[in-house]
């Protein structure tokens, strides 16, 4: 049987892979050069940096955010983007997965050659994910994972004082939250995830944050694992023990299955949530500062101190799916009850009622 032989440098190498993204052979240092100038022309097109910025590169030690480390650091030096780049991780406090994954990370830094800086959510919240979770169960808890990480990456990049943050978002990661805002219903949130950078001056909901960009956003996960792979970078790749049960991965198995019957379906996806319009008509969001935190939310109170106050009180729910009905609540009762510091007993005891009746 004939050795097929890399499109790219037209027979000079054997294939070593075929590009999932489009089912062509590729020897390995062409599928490298391929996969790092595909981003390389999506960081400059999108103009995602400016000489002379400070990047915050958010590492969790995995396979996405390892890559992105890795390219990054290599464009930054190959095309002389002139870019202070720096490491920021966030420990969930979750035995057995964040601790082993921080540990991939201070082994990036060293062999990058990157500052790092580590923030827990025991240290800014008062809780671990572990405390979150023996309170909550394993229903919602990517609820408080998914809120307290965002805010924990702001605040990890204010104290760096950077220009932007880096998500190692891929194409995968990016179908799967259009499909799911789209059940959902959220247009908010199906504008900002198909945007490439978000919280800049042109994004009128979100510009009190610090930018965020996406490099990965047209790179697909398998792409990237085969990168990582033939790289031989080091990175973790065991499953955070807290997400089997999360919507996310219902979804994630559709997009799979729909990428093994036509590879284009992620990017198909990305470019149809891109072209989505919302009629002007539309109620958006309109950005404001927490009245507690002072952090930027939606609301008078954002959705972080909403999910602590509920932890604090006993009443876990607070925060979580539809809480105009608790907040009313809780206005009511300070209204009428002299402990405005926290839940009265009377009302902590109605919510934890109406919660165990659900």
């Amino acid at each position: 049987m004939p050795v097929a032989t890399c499109v790219a440098c037209r027979g000079e190498r054997p294939a070593a892979l075929i590009r999932p993204k489009t089912s062509e052979p590729y020897c390995k240092q062409c599928f490298f050069d391929a996969f790092e100038t595909e981003i390389h022309e999506t960081i400059t097109k999108e103009q995602l940096f400016k000489p002379g910025e400070t990047i915050a590169i958010a590492a969790s030690g995995g396979k996405d955010s390892t890559v992105l480390a890795h390219v990054m650091k290599l464009l930054n030096e190959k095309y002389s983007y002139g870019l202070k780049l720096v490491l920021l991780s966030i420990d969930e406090g979750i035995t057995g997965y964040r601790d082993d994954s921080l540990e991939t990370v201070k082994r990036n830094q060293q062999q990058y050659e990157l500052p790092l800086i580590i923030l827990t959510y025991k240290e800014l919240y008062g809780w671990s994910m572990d405390e979150i979770v023996r309170a909550v169960g394993r229903k919602n808890n990517c609820t408080f994972c998914g809120v307290f990480r965002r805010q924990a990456l702001d605040r990890g990049a204010m104290k760096l004082a950077v220009n932007k943050i880096a998500t190692g978002h891929n194409a995968d990661d990016i179908a799967e939250t259009i499909l799911m805002n789209i059940l959902r219903g959220d247009i908010a949130r199906l504008k900002r995830c198909t945007s490439i950078i978000t919280g800049d001056e042109s994004d009128e909901n979100e510009s009190s944050v610090i930018p965020r960009c996406k490099p990965l956003k047209y790179a697909y996960e398998k792409e990237i694992v085969l990168y990582a792979f033939y790289k031989r970078l080091d990175y973790f790749s065991t499953e955070c023990l807290y997400s089997p049960n999360a919507y996310r991965g219902n979804i994630r198995t559709y997009i799979k299955d729909l990428e093994r019957l036509r590879p284009s379906s992620i990017i198909d996806i990305i470019h149809s949530g891109e072209q989505v319009l919302v009629k002007q008509t539309a109620k958006m969001p309109v950005q404001r500062v927490c009245e507690r935190c002072s952090y930027c939310s939606s609301m008078p109170i954002c959705k972080a101190c909403l999910l602590i106050e509920g932890l604090n009180k006993g009443v876990p729910k607070l925060g979580i799916g539809k809480t105009e009905r608790y907040r009313k609540e809780m206005e009511k009762s300070q209204t009428s009850c002299s402990n405005d510091q926290s839940l009265c007993h009377c009302l902590q005891e109605k919510l934890t009622t109406n919660e165990e009746t659900k």
